[in-house]
């Protein structure tokens, strides 16, 4: 693993921090491409990037800490609240996701402008961003790795982790998880980006990413090493499966109201 990169003069260049710039960079262009067909103030989009960067990682530190001193092993508050809480590691998406929703909804309904069309526009980018960030988690082995093959059929899968942010024990392989959801994103953003332009409502698109999003995050929690939270299910995968619920159901809503207008 490789947590730091390289030196930059007297600036060290950490992996983690290079993609989720590369993320930053990449879903701010394209949101601005997005809000630029759709007819809206291009500035916005970096804005709303930014926005959704800085309090997606307080809502990711924010979850992470409810998570390990909750449900996890016992980890003391004060721990967490001191050096985890300004690690790289330890960064619970849902818990951004979630902040940044929030903020979106603040700044849109501040500007006056469509929420769910805005959610629309950023979706894309979301899920590309999720899949760089991803390849950061997996060089600094920031921890969301998934459990031991060792001796097991996976283990030609494997992936030695020792030298990360949070290290596995030498010798022993994790599945490489963080690639598995790098491909889950990349997969769903090219199909995302492929329909958006088809879409029959402000939302839909977003409805869609709950849905898709949440099965991927609730197939690759059975094999990563989160705390159980109840029905053998961890954290992630219990709100995996509010989105998905969320999602379907909006998307049979609107469905049924588009059908009825059109009537």
């Amino acid at each position: 693993m490789y947590p730091k990169l390289f030196d930059l003069g007297p600036i060290p260049v950490y992996s983690y921090g290079l993609m989720l710039g590369i993320a930053f960079l990449i879903g701010s262009f394209l949101i601005t491409k997005e809000l630029k067909r759709k007819n809206i103030d291009e500035n916005v989009g970096f804005t709303l990037t930014l926005i959704a960067i800085i309090t997606g990682i307080i809502g990711s530190k924010v979850f992470y800490v409810i998570e390990e001193w909750n449900f996890g092993n016992g980890v003391p508050i004060k721990n967490l609240l001191g050096s985890d809480l300004l690690s790289p590691a330890g960064l619970t998406f849902y818990g951004g996701l979630f902040f940044s929703i929030v903020s979106v909804i603040a700044y849109c309904k501040m500007k006056k402008l469509s929420v769910m069309m805005i959610f629309d526009s950023m979706t894309p980018s979301i899920t590309i961003g999720y899949a760089v960030a991803r390849i950061g988690c997996h060089l600094s082995g920031d921890g969301c790795y998934g459990v031991a093959v060792n001796g097991t059929f996976w283990e030609f899968l494997g992936m030695e982790y020792s030298k990360g942010i949070v290290p596995t024990a030498p010798g022993e392989l994790a599945l490489p998880t963080p690639l598995f959801e790098m491909g889950a994103g990349l997969i769903l953003f090219l199909f995302l980006w492929s329909i958006r332009k088809k879409m029959s409502y402000n939302g839909q698109l977003f409805y869609i990413y709950l849905v898709f999003s949440g099965i991927f995050r609730l197939t690759v929690e059975f094999i990563r090493r989160n705390p159980k939270v109840i029905f053998d299910l961890s954290q992630a995968q219990l709100i995996s499966v509010g989105m998905i619920i969320i999602g379907i159901a909006l998307l049979i809503l609107f469905k049924n109201k588009v059908s009825k207008t059109s009537n």
